[in-house]
């Protein structure tokens, strides 16, 4: 006759799911981890009343005059002095647009928030975006991505609309979604990246081509894209070229974008209102 099995002892239950960080993190996972991007967001803006969205692009490595200034005492080169003294002046021109803005904006009423200002959530150009509206007494939105250096969300975004995404397409999903205006200072690959997304959701009619992207600081921008011999080249259409606007001060560059939300974008979007 065989031994009669020992009683088993009660197990605890094992974690659900959506509470197992091993689960979370694995790779079958990441449909969850991906739409998480998108509803915990969308969560948020909904609670702070956020009707849509300014976007401003530029270089992290644009400094601010406090910066600059000390970086300028160490320089020795006339040339790379001047340099300096041009990507500072871009720092304190996005900054002061972002000011000009955000106050006209707050004229509209408190809630629905319109065009608030929202920046890729780092240091330079996107800092000085974040740092012209908290200056004017709005709020601010953030979108950090994570990276393998080490980055810090910049100190001007509101904290209830600072945002830290892995995948860089549900935050392009963010910046373009709500968006009514994109505003496009000098940098790099990814303020190319971002300007050339834009542009193309704008010529596919992914977005409203009454969407508005502005290209601030002509002479930086000629010297990298020569964007008219794609017309000539018959890559582009004339139309197509038309979408961009272009200013080389902050007084322009106001007067296009107010203009052209006071043409197009003053009814509120109901995508986040529908509370």
């Amino acid at each position: 006759m065989s031994a009669k099995p020992a009683k088993l002892k009660p197990q605890h239950a094992p974690r659900a799911p959506h509470e197992d960080p091993v689960f979370l993190e694995s790779t079958p996972a990441r449909p969850l981890r991906i739409l998480a991007e998108y509803i915990n967001p969308l969560a948020q803006l909904k609670r702070e009343g956020i009707g849509d969205t300014i976007v401003l692009f530029g270089s992290a490595r644009i400094h601010s005059r406090e910066d600059a200034l000390s970086r300028l005492n160490h320089l020795k080169k006339l040339k790379v002095g001047k340099s300096a003294k041009a990507k500072e002046s871009h720092y304190e021109e996005a900054r002061a647009l972002s000011h000009k803005i955000t106050t006209w904006a707050m004229s509209l009423g408190p809630r629905p928030r319109r065009f608030v200002i929202c920046s890729g959530g780092g240091p330079g150009i996107m800092e000085a975006a974040n740092r012209g509206a908290y200056e004017a007494g709005g709020k601010s939105i953030g979108l950090s991505i994570e990276l393998p250096h080490e980055q810090f969300a910049n100190p001007y975004i509101s904290p209830e609309l600072s945002f830290n995404f892995h995948y860089f397409f549900m935050r392009k999903l963010w910046f373009a979604q709500i968006a009514k205006a994109l505003i496009v200072f000098p940098g790099g690959f990814g303020t190319m990246d971002e300007l050339w997304e834009m542009m193309t959701l704008l010529q596919t009619g992914k977005l409203t081509r009454t969407n508005l992207i502005l290209i601030y600081g002509r002479k930086y921008w000629d010297d990298v894209l020569n964007l008219k011999a794609m017309v000539r080249w018959g890559t582009i259409s004339p139309s197509e070229y038309g979408l961009l606007q272009f200013a080389d001060n902050v007084d322009d560059a106001f007067e296009l974008i107010r203009s052209g939300l006071e043409k197009y974008h003053m009814e509120v979007d109901p995508f986040l209102q529908a509370y």
